[in-house]
């Protein structure tokens, strides 16, 4: 849906997570009755889950934010607001996710963040948004491309923070 990709660059790891905080504000507003989807992408290391841990956090989780590597998902129900933080790395094959429930998951009124989202490809919904994170300099570079009207709303309100 999107025509162009949102991107953006940061020079540490700082810089992310103060992005993440402020991108944070806007997703229970445009997540809604619809839920919102987001894909996670890129290589081992490029800052996937510190993404997703700057965003919990600032839509309101107190503790450490851990990548759910085994377990698959780590649940955060953050003021009525449900976030569920997918980590797929480990998924040998996408019907697993079947086994687990997965459909129930990705629900009005929640925010499922994916990490390895092509392990569960065919199972998982379409993204709202996917975000591409990539090495830039010494930091990263995310590359943010919507997919439905949800996400080109919050891409658009992303591209305001500076």
């Amino acid at each position: 849906m999107s025509e162009s990709a949102l991107n953006i660059q940061f020079e540490d790891e700082t810089s992310m997570l103060e992005w993440s905080r402020q991108a944070a504000s806007s997703i229970v507003q445009n997540s809604g009755e619809s839920g919102l989807v987001i894909h996670l992408v890129g290589d081992l290391g490029m800052g996937k889950t510190t993404l997703s841990r700057g965003l919990i956090q600032a839509l309101g989780h107190k503790g450490n934010v851990k990548s759910p590597t085994y377990t698959l998902v780590e649940p955060y129900e953050l003021n009525g607001f449900n976030v569920y933080h997918f980590d797929l790395y480990r998924l040998a094959d996408a019907e697993e996710l079947e086994y687990m429930g997965v459909r129930d998951y990705f629900a009005p009124n929640s925010l499922c963040l994916v990490e390895w989202p092509e392990k569960g490809e065919g199972i998982l919904p379409e993204a709202d948004l996917q975000i591409e994170l990539t090495q830039w300099q010494q930091g990263r570079s995310l590359s943010i491309t919507s997919a439905s009207k949800a996400g080109a709303n919050q891409q658009a309100q992303w591209a305001s923070i500076k």
